[in-house]
């Protein structure tokens, strides 16, 4: 099994001042599902190199068994220092591709002509694409074969707009996902603010938040 993962190389929160990047915890989990299946990884971003990590990600409240592991293991740091340019990927031998949030992918990958369409050559080649907590933003401008939106008529699920108000940011970011997937059609669900929630249609997996994250990649790897 070959799995793409796609990371945000966006690090500017808005016009706070603050900064931003991916979740490490999305990320983590799902690598270490992935890897303990057997998978191979490539990881990838818009600029290449090392993506920038969400410090809110990184205190030590946000730990998990995962993000400890990551801290322990010298390979997987060094692969992640390395990502490849994502103009540079071609969807050509991959099985899966995969997006771990944070509030980055809000910035970059939402209008990422190359993700895009990395996304659409997946999805219309029946391949499982998967997106957890703020990473389903990538659904922004995707289209189906139909011309449609991706998610259109498909049950998908994200960060909820409460849980955007719960870490302060509604007025920060500059959209809101469960918003965006209702306009663009997605029949959307959520489960608790903060629990695990995870749904797929098809070949397409979408979690809803942090907690989502490990979840979300086991359902990926079911589709293989």
């Amino acid at each position: 099994m070959k799995i793409l993962m796609v990371l945000t190389s966006h690090d500017q929160l808005g016009d706070t001042g603050n900064k931003t990047g991916f979740w490490l915890e999305e990320f983590a989990a799902p690598y270490y599902v992935f890897k303990d299946a057997g998978a191979e990884i490539t990881l990838a971003s818009p600029k290449g190199g090392q993506p920038p990590l969400d410090p809110s990600s990184d205190t030590d409240d946000a730990q998990t068994d995962a993000t400890k592991r990551f801290k322990n293991d010298d390979a997987a740091q060094k692969d992640l220092a390395h990502t490849v340019k994502l103009s540079d990927v071609s969807a050509d031998g991959f099985d899966a591709i995969f997006y771990p949030g944070g509030h980055g992918p809000l910035w970059d990958l939402a209008e990422d002509a190359d993700s895009k369409s990395l996304i659409e050559t997946f999805a219309s080649s029946d391949r499982p694409v998967g997106a957890v907590c703020h990473a389903p933003a990538v659904f922004r401008h995707t289209e189906g074969t139909d011309g449609k939106p991706l998610v259109s008529g498909k049950t998908v699920t994200g960060f909820t707009n409460t849980e955007e108000e719960g870490v302060g940011l509604t007025d920060v970011v500059p959209f809101l996902i469960e918003d965006m997937l209702k306009s663009n059609g997605g029949d959307y669900k959520k489960g608790d603010d903060w629990a695990s929630f995870v749904v797929t249609d098809g070949k397409l997996v979408t979690g809803q938040n942090p907690a989502s994250s490990a979840e979300a990649a086991k359902k990926l790897l079911a589709l293989l």
